[in-house]
């Protein structure tokens, strides 16, 4: 039976958690990354289409790859985090559905021109996005998404001949006071939502 999590759990995931821009020296490792992976995959997405595909960039080789496509603001902070993660999506991920979706043709649903598969491919890829984010932190990472890139050059350097897009960067690391700014405002709940 589920129950709420503590506060401390609360604070870590969501109050007191910050958008890095800066991490203490220290590697992610290789497990850590996969560690990652086998908590974010559990996230729901339609369909169980689970679309999102992930470049863990650590090495100065890829890194070097990765450095031309990004704005000069993303260079710096980009080329000091121990990871980037480049969150992609594949816009053939219905090719997998009678593996993850088995108790039904969902495959059919998404046949046909690739076009008519962006849109579900963009939303349930951002929604991984959003949990690698959240298991970062339950990890211990913290993390700094970023757009702030040329799309069609991370997806030459490293998509190419693939079905797979870019859609947004994550850096990854372990936590450091620098480089935080202010915490930022938030909507009210009756600025932004509604109960009806």
């Amino acid at each position: 039976m589920s129950t709420a999590l503590s506060d401390q759990a609360l604070d870590q995931l969501f109050r007191t958690a910050r958008t890095a821009n800066a991490f203490a020296d220290k590697p992610v490792s290789d497990d850590t990354l996969r560690q990652l992976y086998e908590l974010l995959k559990w996230g729901p997405t339609a369909a169980n289409t689970t679309p999102a595909r992930f470049v863990f960039v650590t090495s100065a080789q890829a890194k070097a790859r990765l450095l031309p496509a990004l704005d000069a603001g993303n260079r710096d902070k980009t080329l000091a985090a121990p990871a980037t993660v480049i969150v992609g999506y594949d816009l053939e991920f219905h090719q997998k559905l009678p593996y993850l979706f088995p108790h039904t043709d969902a495959k059919s649903w998404f046949d046909g021109p690739q076009e008519n598969r962006a849109n579900p491919a963009l939303v349930n890829g951002t929604l991984q996005g959003a949990y690698l984010i959240l298991a970062a932190r339950a990890l211990g990472l913290a993390a700094g998404p970023m757009g702030g890139f040329d799309h069609a050059q991370v997806d030459a350097a490293f998509f190419a001949g693939t079905s797979v897009r870019s859609n947004f960067l994550v850096n990854l690391g372990y936590p450091s006071e620098q480089g935080l700014f202010p915490r930022s405002p938030r909507l009210s709940f009756d600025e932004a939502a509604r109960i009806q």
